[in-house]
């Protein structure tokens, strides 16, 4: 049998591959480029792999096209270095034309990361007449993919070469197909970003303002995300003449997806054009922006009150968006009072003291109340900003019956979100205030019919005891929680076991000997496996706590015989555990 030639051999399979009729062999074959351009080496790498693929990537399945697109990116070292980087081109300008966006997307991506490492020479003499062929393509998807190129191509062009790059780039902006002018409008901000200042301040600036009269509204979109980006690149002055009476107008713009990017992008904006502006200027649009008609206007701007207020002075947040935000607390969507809920109280720090509670207190409290779930679960979560302004005092007279009101609430949710916040809540207090009003909570949470309010409940007794230390722990919350082990549904004493194994590192090895370990051991006499099997993996977790005698003479004689219990899970628990002081007594 004839021998195969080992250097040609990775080619021809290669070759076989691509044109194979199974799309998973083209795709396997494509993503092992590298690979076999190893094998071939640089010179036969440009020789024949690279024409191989420039005459071959006209493959009907995107998927193979992404691959190449994404191989090809990386390719530089396989072909001889930043010397002959160009001759990668062909087949991604080619890549560059197809219909599928995520293949013209990652070619575009792939010249990128070639041109950043191409010397001048060649940048002038390959790339950035790939760019000019790409933006006089005559399919739109050629136009859109050069948009992404300019940035990379401008800096190592002449001076007479730039001035042909800038009026080839505001062409694009004033194409007939809007797919190409928003890929334009994408890629502006990185081409401003490296023409000189005098460009930018003339054409830069006259394409900009050109596409934020576009009659497409994803394109006007798009230009507002540009307005930071651009007003940063701006001198201050410049960019209150010439960018801020573009967030004015497009405040106000006839398109509502337009009006929710100038209220998601607000805070950007405002850092842009400065404090001063901001206050002259911006806060009109944002007001008109919290009273939008469309909910989802409101929305994205109820979330931003708190940072647009930090941007201000007491008075003029307490003057103009306090009114709004009083009946954004009223609005008819749910989600609008969401948003709002989930920042409101960041307000307080700007408003001070007073204001606070004179007028942001009362809207709190409402919302509190409110019917829908998500809004009580965000105002509760932020409750301790509210406690660093008005003080613990006047927030347990105003907020505890909510509180308490909450703690029963029909969403679990809701439940597990004051569950979370009680231990904060319990050392601003205080223990006296705790045991008064909020220590019965703590045990009605451990009989909730949710698993996982159950638990957090377990896990709040934890930082409680360690809270107010083990003797307040002993005296109010372990007679309770050793009381439910004879609670005759099964999984009420497995979250009693829970609470054991969380509360026995906080109490220590007397108690934990004493106390809690008595209640596990009778537990490994239940009825039912699960509850069994936990008291396994208890009896495991409290090894470390308590003496070794106690391990030998209690804990390992229960774990012997669960070992031999008729149940699986039991015996396996148990035998994890035996393993465990085993490896225990080997360490030490």
């Amino acid at each position: 049998m004839a021998t195969v030639d080992e250097p040609l051999y990775p080619i021809a399979a290669l070759i076989n591959e691509l044109k194979n009729a199974d799309v998973q062999l083209r795709l396997n074959s494509t993503r092992r480029l590298s690979t076999i351009a190893r094998a071939l080496g640089e010179e036969r790498t440009r020789n024949e792999l690279i024409p191989f693929l420039s005459e071959n990537n006209d493959d009907d399945d995107d998927d193979v096209l992404l691959a190449m697109a994404e191989e090809l990116g990386v390719f530089v070292p396989y072909v001889g270095g930043q010397e002959h980087a160009h001759v990668l081109l062909p087949p991604l300008e080619t890549l560059c034309t197809v219909e599928e966006t995520c293949v013209r997307d990652k070619a575009v991506e792939s010249l990128c990361r070639i041109g950043s490492q191409m010397k001048e020479n060649d940048m002038i003499n390959w790339f950035i007449p790939l760019v000019k062929r790409l933006a006089a393509g005559e399919w739109f998807s050629a136009r859109v993919s050069a948009c992404g190129l300019f940035h990379i191509a401008y800096p190592s062009a002449p001076e007479m070469l730039k001035m042909e790059l800038q009026a080839m780039y505001s062409q694009l902006c004033q194409d007939d197909m809007p797919m190409v002018r928003r890929s334009a409008v994408s890629s502006l901000w990185k081409f401003a970003a490296i023409v000189e200042p005098a460009h930018l301040k003339n054409n830069i600036m006259t394409m900009f303002e050109n596409l934020t009269q576009d009659d497409q509204d994803s394109i006007r979109l798009l230009a507002v995300e540009g307005c930071a980006t651009l007003g940063k690149l701006l001198e201050p002055q410049e960019c209150i003449e010439r960018i801020l009476p573009v967030i004015v107008s497009f405040s106000q713009d006839r398109s509502w997806r337009v009006r929710y990017m100038v209220a998601d992008q607000l805070s950007e904006l405002c850092q842009a054009v400065g404090p001063e502006p901001t206050r002259m200027d911006l806060v009109p649009a944002y007001t008109r922006l919290l009273r939008d008609n469309e909910a989802e206007v409101r929305v994205a701007a109820a979330g931003k009150v708190t940072k647009f207020c930090q941007i201000l002075n007491p008075e003029l947040a307490i003057q103009h968006i306090l009114p709004c935000v009083k009946e954004l607390s009223l609005d008819s969507s749910q989600h609008v009072r969401s948003a709002l809920a989930s920042v409101l109280m960041g307000m307080a720090p700007v408003l001070g003291k007073d204001a606070t509670i004179a007028q942001l207190l009362p809207i709190f409290l409402f919302l509190l109340k409110d019917d829908f779930p998500d809004v009580r679960l965000n105002i509760i979560s932020k409750l301790d900003q509210a406690n660093e302004v008005i003080g613990t005092d006047l927030l347990s007279q105003s907020v505890l019956p909510a509180i308490v009101e909450l703690a029963e609430d029909r969403n679990w949710r809701v439940r597990l979100a004051i569950i979370e916040y009680l231990p904060l809540l319990a050392s601003q207090l205080g223990v006296k205030f705790f045991d008064d009003n909020l220590a019965a909570l703590c045990m009605q949470w451990l009989q909730d019919q949710v698993y996982s309010i159950r638990d957090a409940a377990a896990n709040n007794l934890k930082r409680l005891a360690e809270e107010f230390g083990p003797d307040w722990a002993m005296q109010h919350i372990i007679p309770q929680v050793l009381e439910m082990i004879d609670n005759a549904h099964y999984l009420y004493r497995m979250t009693v076991l829970r609470a054991i194994s969380l509360l026995a590192p906080a109490m220590g090895p007397d108690i934990t000997c004493s106390k809690l370990l008595p209640v596990v051991i009778s537990a490994s006499n239940d009825r039912v496996p699960n509850v069994k099997f936990n008291v396994a993996k208890v009896l495991q977790s409290l090894i470390p706590i308590v003496d070794h005698s106690v391990v030998e003479n209690t804990i390992r004689p229960c774990l012997v015989e669960l070992n031999e219990d008729p149940d699986v899970d039991v015996r396996f628990s148990a035998n994890q555990a035996i393993q465990g002081i085993d490896h225990l007594m080997i360490s030490s």
